[in-house]
């Protein structure tokens, strides 16, 4: 049975697109990936399936989102190896078959060997399964069907016992539902970020929510945002440098807000939250209001339906009253 390692992606929390954004968790409720990925050595090229994304920079976090909803398989690949493209097809129809019951993130280690430092792996063909933000490892090396067909069944029996039982949607014939079309100011906030513009994002996001004070995604938005721009231009250095920093200086609110931010990014969200809470109930005055707000922004990050934030709201009432 496939066991949970400690989780190698949290140097990747510096990467622009770490951060969940508005409105990505309807649109890659049925993640694909446009055409062009080669799929073996005849250098044919595959039409992507279903429920397969290829994963970047940018959509990673994105793509691990879907975690708590269905395993993730994150499977390496690379244009210098014929045998990775055979695995990949291989991983796919496996994926396929399971309508929905689980997601391929594609991973080519040219394009992108950042994602493949940060997953410590150091050669392809290769995958790791993701279960609610935790990897999972699969395989490194070459794999055959009906190694996979087990490996694939023990996985789902591991994410049952943990919780994740759900099932992507899609449309007859297998092909994943039509992906609606943001209203423009999401689009704008989107493409903003894209850009590395998030003051740009900011001011699209605020501009929608002066238009609909009721825009739940934009408000969510604004604050995933707000986490970008406080994460922007973090790497692992800075990174240890601040958990010694709060080790250090438990009273110093900014430290504290800024690891978490930072444990958010990196999928430690019941940390985050744990630490946040933690604060508000030790300290008092405008220190314990700033820790406050923050949480509650950080709660619009993650998703206020997501049950790790019911529990820390549940958390908060305890420390406040």
């Amino acid at each position: 049975m496939p066991q949970a390692a400690q989780n190698p992606f949290d140097s990747l929390a510096s990467l622009r697109g770490a951060v969940d954004l508005s409105g990505l968790r309807a649109r890659a409720q049925a993640p694909q990936a446009p055409a062009g990925v080669p799929a073996g050595e005849s250098g044919e090229q595959a039409a992507p399936g279903a429920y397969r994304a290829d994963v970047t920079e940018a959509n990673f976090q994105e793509v691990v989102e879907l975690s708590v909803q269905v395993p993730v398989i994150l499977a390496l690949w690379a244009g210098y190896s014929p045998e990775s493209q055979r695995v990949l097809g291989l991983v796919e129809e496996q994926v396929n078959r399971q309508d929905g019951a689980m997601v391929l993130g594609a991973v080519d280690v040219e394009g992108f060997p950042q994602i493949m430092q940060a997953m410590q792996i150091s050669g392809v063909p290769a995958a790791v399964a993701v279960l609610k933000g935790q990897p999972v490892p699969l395989f490194q090396g070459p794999v055959e069907e009906d190694h996979l067909t087990a490996l694939f069944a023990e996985l789902l029996q591991l994410a049952q016992a943990n919780g994740v039982t759900g099932r992507l949607g899609s449309a007859p014939g297998g092909t994943a539902e039509t992906e609606q079309p943001l209203p423009p100011l999401h689009q704008e906030a989107l493409d903003a970020i894209d850009a590395g513009d998030y003051a740009g994002a900011e001011r699209a996001y605020r501009k929608a929510l002066d238009e609909q004070p009721a825009d739940a995604d934009a408000k969510a938005g604004l604050a995933q945002v707000g986490l970008l721009q406080r994460l922007d231009g973090l790497n692992a250095d800075d990174a240890q440098s601040l958990r010694e920093q709060a080790a250090a200086l438990p009273d110093d609110v900014d430290v504290q807000l800024s690891l978490a931010d930072l444990d958010v990014s990196g999928g430690h969200v019941e940390d985050a939250f744990a630490r946040i809470v933690a604060f508000i109930g030790g300290h008092f005055g405008p220190e314990r209001e700033t820790a406050r707000v923050r949480l509650l922004e950080l709660f619009e990050v993650v998703g206020i339906k997501d049950p790790r934030v019911a529990a820390a709201r549940q958390a908060l009432a305890r420390v406040l009253f």
